[in-house]
């Protein structure tokens, strides 16, 4: 009897390790040549105009118009698709985010065939670093 209390507790543990695995988020295994990557785009007024409107074609519908990911389509993953106004979001390099959106793994697609110009997906990086402090205006 108590070898059969053991194994049930062993069970009930290993099944909510499990359970809470899945809420957890692996680490990015991103390439150096990524992370040390410069953005070869300006973040002018055209730019963050052009970012916007393809952030709002390919990306709104999940991470949401302000980047904290709550777009419509976020409740779908039972991952955290992130924050692009959290200040670990802040703490990657330019090239961190361009890897993370454009290439992409499991949940978060890969963005090669339907953007096939990276200049566009850095024009995406450049609008979504805007999105801290334009959180910070409608926060007041």
């Amino acid at each position: 009897m108590k070898t059969l209390k053991i194994l049930l507790i062993i069970g009930i543990v290993s099944f909510g390790l499990y359970s809470f695995d899945l809420y957890v988020q692996e680490e990015w295994d991103i390439p150096e040549k990524y992370i040390k990557m410069k953005n070869p785009t300006y973040a002018n007024k055209e730019n963050l105009a052009i970012g916007k409107a393809l952030y709002s074609k390919h990306c709104k519908s999940c991470h949401g118009k302000t980047g904290i990911g709550d777009g419509p389509k976020a409740d779908e993953f039972d991952i955290d698709i992130g924050d692009f106004s959290s200040k670990e979001f802040h703490e990657q390099t330019e090239g961190e985010i361009f890897y993370k959106s454009y290439i992409g793994r499991d949940d978060m697609p890969n963005y090669e065939k339907k953007i096939p110009d990276p200049e566009d997906m850095w024009f995406i990086v450049n609008h979504i670093k805007t999105l801290e402090e334009y959180l910070k205006t409608i926060d007041k």
